[in-house]
């Protein structure tokens, strides 16, 4: 919790919340680090986050991306469109978002055709991998923090 708070100014109350469980906190905040560290670019990996987020409704973790799409330079409809889940405007973002929920929508086993629509648009099969890693990482989170009421 003190190296978050000394990253981000202070100790975000949901950090505050989630730390009734060190394991958990530290999970999370370990396989954040991890993601951040990926191969996808910025923007790939918080349209991941945010495709989760949204879907899972929860408000902080929207809120704290939100931010963070715009530190990144995001376009206003870029974020608009990935808060009314709904298609992106940029093809290559669109394909994350789609394979994600792809992903999510079949537990994994996505089709074939739908896997080459997301490689089609340059991506890997490492960065496949990588989708699925941020959807566990920001699973975990987005549920902890609706349970928390964060």
């Amino acid at each position: 919790m003190e190296t978050t708070a000394r990253r981000l100014g202070g100790l975000p109350p949901a950090v505050a919340r989630l730390a009734t469980s060190p394991h958990l906190l530290n999970g999370f905040l370990q396989l954040s680090a991890a993601f951040e560290q990926t191969t996808l670019d910025p923007l790939a990996r918080e349209t991941v986050v945010m495709t989760v987020a949204v879907r899972n409704g929860c408000h902080v973790c929207v809120e704290m991306h939100t931010a963070k799409l715009r530190r990144l330079g995001a376009d206003a409809g870029l974020v608009d469109a990935l808060h009314e889940q709904r298609p992106l405007p940029d093809p290559r973002l669109e394909a994350v978002r789609s394979f994600a929920l792809d992903v999510l929508r079949t537990a994994g086993a996505v089709e074939d055709e739908r896997i080459h629509a997301f490689l089609e648009h340059g991506f890997t099969e490492q960065n496949a991998l990588e989708v699925v890693m941020g959807i566990g990482t920001y699973t975990m989170s987005t549920l902890a923090n609706r349970l928390v009421r964060a």
